[in-house]
């Protein structure tokens, strides 16, 4: 971020990180400071120092940070010439500093910023003196690499944020504590939902059976309503020969993100990490006619992509994933009818999830790209045209496209209020150039080239996934609930009852288990709001002989004695998928 593009609680979080690299330095002179830039939610700095940060060394740089703050320091900026810069931090013993400028290109100033005796190479911008920062706290530390690089050194970083006053942060620590107690990965093991092992290798989810049975429910409806949108279904492999990514330009330009090649009868071949050259081969398998367009083409694609040791995190990033993807090939005049067809579908998928608040991006060219910049302009323009269509508000991510065509981002706002991408649109006029994809057109000429989308709309099922956990906190409506009831009876005298409710209930679709087990009933209750069921079915000599149940919703004190039958339909009612939006898209469908 450029010190002119930085808003002010940028500014003042960027400060606050100076202040907190200047307590560091007097707390651990032995420390090398490197970078610290601020983040969405706060900043970090980068620290090499002998050992790990501790509990208590952060409440020591708190307790010193507060005195400088105390001390009114004014920021300064000052540009300096290169060996200027390189003789200061070469004396100061910041080895860092001096790689990140010799990372400056030439004839760009060099600028540092000083407040007391605090010296940082640093672009700005901040605020005025260290008083006007008035509420911060440093809320976590943990391992990094140097330039994201586990070949590099392993530094320590400590993670803060700041905010113009105190309640708008103890509003943040309130919801960060939140977040904690909805973590996927704790969930994940609580609810026996999904696991990593190293004997299987990082980044690579087991699905556990109630995890799965969620991630069926999911695929089901997606399956479904593709269908009904008019989509084809595929399934394509796992590997292919290395000149298909050759020629698709992956290998030229996500190279990075790909593993290592194996050879398979004398022929190199590569794991997928998407999957539209699959789907590029398919449209090419016989002669296309401009009446088969739009061809809408979907598939929940497994893809590996290679991820950083120390980046995953969790299903949010990961080295396999089943991407829920789809390619739509579509002739010049369909382009934008399509586009807007496909928001709309996304916008109706992510509701029925129980998403109700988006943001919308238009990602433009970044710097490295294939094809003519007019392609790129066209592409561009037909994207912001539809989305000025819309009606709906969107920003622009100057340089965010990927490297074969521009996209729209669609981000979903979780019940926490937190950010999160999901479905992309992305038009590509590169990927029918590169595979010679043709149509034969109404003029009868067999020249016609199609325009192809690229869309994923959940992004990926693991991340989705970790998404849902963290926006329910584990407790899932009932649609998506891999148990929906549990039927506990009170003494061994009800326990056949028991098991004959929940058969009956299995019977017309619901998902029930009978816990028939000889313990207390409050322990029964107690376990299954500990499992996030959402219902307790209580049955006793009353239930029993009424053929009945009384449901105890989770979080609800128990209500009176229901017939049994009268509930399974209330229960069959609530448990309908939602369906969001529905009404709307298929006006627009």
């Amino acid at each position: 971020m450029m010190p002119n593009e930085m808003t002010p609680l940028d500014r003042l979080r960027h400060s606050t990180a100076h202040v907190m690299a200047d307590a560091v330095k007097r707390l651990f002179p032995e420390a090398k400071i490197t970078i610290g830039p601020p983040i969405e939610n706060g900043f970090y700095y980068d620290f090499d120092v002998p050992k790990p940060f501790t509990d208590e060394d952060l409440e020591r740089i708190e307790a010193k940070m507060k005195e400088i703050i105390a001390e009114k320091h004014p920021f300064k900026c000052e540009e300096i010439g290169r060996d200027e810069a390189k003789k200061l931090f070469s004396e100061m013993g910041e080895d860092y500093k001096l790689e990140l400028i010799d990372a400056i290109p030439e004839g760009d100033p060099i600028t540092l910023y000083r407040h007391g005796e605090f010296v940082d190479l640093c672009r700005g911008n901040h605020v005025e003196h260290t008083g006007q920062i008035k509420a911060f706290k440093l809320t976590d530390h943990a391992a990094a690499y140097w330039r994201g690089d586990e070949k590099r050194a392993q530094l320590q970083r400590i993670y803060g944020t700041a905010f113009p006053d105190t309640k708008a942060l103890r509003k943040y620590l309130q919801q960060v504590e939140e977040a904690k107690k909805r973590d996927h990965r704790r969930l994940g093991k609580d609810l026996d939902l999904f696991s990593f092992d190293e004997t299987i290798g990082g980044g690579l989810v087991l699905w556990h059976p109630k995890g799965a049975y969620i991630r069926h429910l999911i695929e089901t409806f997606w399956r479904e309503e593709h269908i009904k949108g008019g989509y084809q279904l595929l399934y394509t492999p796992h590997i292919a020969r290395e000149n298909l990514w050759q020629r698709s330009g992956h290998l030229e330009f996500y190279k990075e993100g790909m593993y290592s090649g194996m050879d398979v009868d004398g022929q190199d071949y590569l794991v997928k990490p998407m999957n539209c050259p699959f789907h590029v081969t398919i449209y090419k398998d016989r002669l296309r006619s401009y009446r088969e367009l739009p061809m809408r083409w979907a598939e929940l694609g497994t893809v590996y992509r290679y991820e950083r040791a120390g980046a995953l995190h969790g299903l949010f990033r990961v080295r396999g994933f089943t991407q829920d993807d789809a390619h739509l090939f579509v002739r010049p005049d369909q382009l934008a009818e399509e586009v807007d067809r496909v928001l709309e579908f996304c916008l109706y998928i992510l509701s029925t999830f129980g998403f109700e608040e988006f943001e919308l991006y238009l990602s433009t060219r970044p710097e490295k790209f294939v094809g003519s910049e007019a392609q790129w302009d066209h592409a561009e323009s037909i994207l912001r045209e539809r989305l000025e269509k819309s009606g709906r508000e969107f920003f622009v991510d100057e340089g965010g496209g990927v490297f074969y065509g521009p996209k729209i981002d669609l981000k979903i706002r979780d019940s926490l209020g937190r950010r999160w991408q999901c479905s992309t649109i992305q038009v590509d006029f590169q990927l029918p150039e590169r595979f010679d994809m043709t149509y034969v057109g109404e003029d009868g000429r067999r020249d016609h080239r199609p325009i192809m989308i690229h869309r994923a709309l959940l992004g990926s099922l693991e991340r989705f996934f970790g998404i849902l956990i963290e926006h329910y906190g584990g407790d899932f409506p009932l649609w998506l609930a891999p148990v929906q009831a549990v039927v506990a009876n009170v003494t061994e005298d009800q326990a056949d009852y028991a098991r004959e409710v929940a058969e009956a209930m299995r019977a017309r679709g619901l998902r029930v288990e009978a816990d028939t087990r000889n313990e207390k009933l409050g322990a029964k209750i107690r376990e299954g709001q500990l499992a996030k069921i959402p219902y307790t079915l209580v049955v006793g000599d009353n239930e029993k002989a009424s053929r009945s149940v009384a449901p105890r919703r989770r979080k609800e004190k128990g209500g009176g004695a229901v017939s049994l039958e009268e509930f399974i339909d209330s229960m069959l009612v609530e448990a309908a998928v939602p369906r969001g939006g529905q009404e709307k898209a298929k006006t627009d469908a």
